[in-house]
């Protein structure tokens, strides 16, 4: 039976409207409070309660769906997410837009929890790899659908929100034709913090913290490496466009080989490739293979990292484990890009390879380690 069911599509296709509209506003909210004149602090404020959402949306998903199942959550946080997009119309007052961006996260954070949650639930511990991949790529495509967007139609606050509202309501319908059933309401709900502590899953649960660290440096200071080098804007964008068309290149492969020689040996081959990426930035090689080699087993790193983790739980933990899972990747994201910063702008940008480099070597010599024998768990440090 092929791992991509009908339910299975229709999800992907719920998920690729959203993140095209979750691109086109994470792109957009810093550049119409910039043009409502608001101050950089209050900007970045605004950015950085997007994430806050997102960390409180993690920790409320699974009570959520504990109580009303993927489906009616689903259309709860689609719900929750256009009507904090809605509301950015009313007013571009600081305060407002504050509550509006830190409730659009909660929504962003729960779909994501219920969209991989009901993917890993339908599919097996033979074909995962494989779904986690397509929901990768998913994901990716919506990202780059929304740049390109951008660039095709008018960005004025009041011609942007109608429509994206409206494609966040339109991803509910898909759903509408799809269940996806939740069989655990007499279970005892799962709590995500035993999650984080749990010896035989630490390897899945640290890379997704490492993951959370790479990506976020990546997105976050790759373009300010790049503009350093002396590259016009457009140039930087091509050179970004490049590193995440490897992510989404390289996700089907890599779930697919992930599902038949181990993920172990995936993640240690992908972590590998990392370091060689970053060695080859740092010594001034081609840059247009190296980036996409970085690009590749950076972006893939999440999806088998996850797989690794929640082949080793019971059914009725899943939602916990996701829950326990996205909030290890948020927690890197928001760090890894704050010490990187702070490190190129004392000493020399080539640190962001260095920094990258050094937390993927920290994770290689986990992966060598028996599984489940660490002293002290990477994440609670």
């Amino acid at each position: 039976m092929s791992a991509y069911s009908r339910p299975v599509l229709l999800l992907l296709c719920g998920l690729l409207l959203l993140t095209v509209s979750i691109a086109v506003l994470n792109t957009l909210v810093p550049l119409w409070l910039t043009h409502a004149l608001l101050p950089t602090w209050q900007i970045g404020l605004v950015s950085s309660s997007y994430f806050c959402g997102n960390l409180a949306g993690t920790l409320v998903a699974g009570a959520i769906i504990k109580r009303y199942g993927f489906n009616r959550s689903y259309y709860l946080s689609c719900i929750i997410f256009s009507l904090a997009t809605a509301g950015l119309a009313y007013s571009t007052e600081f305060w407002s837009w504050l509550a509006f961006r830190f409730i659009a996260g909660i929504g962003c954070a729960l779909i994501w929890v219920v969209v991989e949650s009901a993917l890993l639930r339908s599919g097996t511990a033979q074909n995962r790899g494989q779904l986690l991949a397509a929901y990768m790529m998913t994901y990716y495509l919506g990202t780059v659908a929304g740049q390109l967007v951008l660039g095709m139609m008018p960005t004025a606050l009041l011609s942007v929100l109608p429509w994206v509202t409206a494609m966040i309501v339109v991803a509910m319908l898909p759903l509408f034709f799809a269940a996806f059933g939740y069989e655990d309401l007499n279970q005892p709900q799962a709590s995500v913090w035993p999650m984080l502590k749990r010896r035989d899953a630490r390897l899945g649960i640290n890379g997704c913290i490492i993951s959370g660290i790479v990506l976020g440096s990546l997105y976050g200071l790759m373009p300010l490496y790049l503009s350093h080098q002396g590259m016009s804007d457009g140039n930087v964008g091509y050179w970004m466009a490049l590193l995440v068309s490897a992510g989404i290149v390289g996700q089907w492969p890599v779930g697919r080989l992930a599902d038949r020689y181990g993920r172990l040996l995936v993640l240690r081959i992908q972590v590998f490739v990392i370091i060689l990426g970053c060695m080859a930035m740092l010594s001034g090689y081609a840059m247009a293979p190296t980036l996409f080699i970085l690009g590749c087993a950076g972006f893939t790193l999440y999806p088998v990292a996850m797989a690794w983790a929640c082949e080793r739980i019971p059914q009725h933990e899943l939602v916990a484990m996701n829950q326990a899972l996205l909030m290890s990747y948020t927690i890197g994201s928001l760090t890894g890009p704050t010490m990187t910063a702070v490190l190129m702008q004392h000493y020399s940008d080539q640190l962001l390879f260095v920094m990258i480099a050094a937390v993927a070597l920290i994770y290689m010599i986990m992966l060598f380690r028996k599984p489940g024998h660490s002293p002290t768990p990477f994440a609670a440090a």
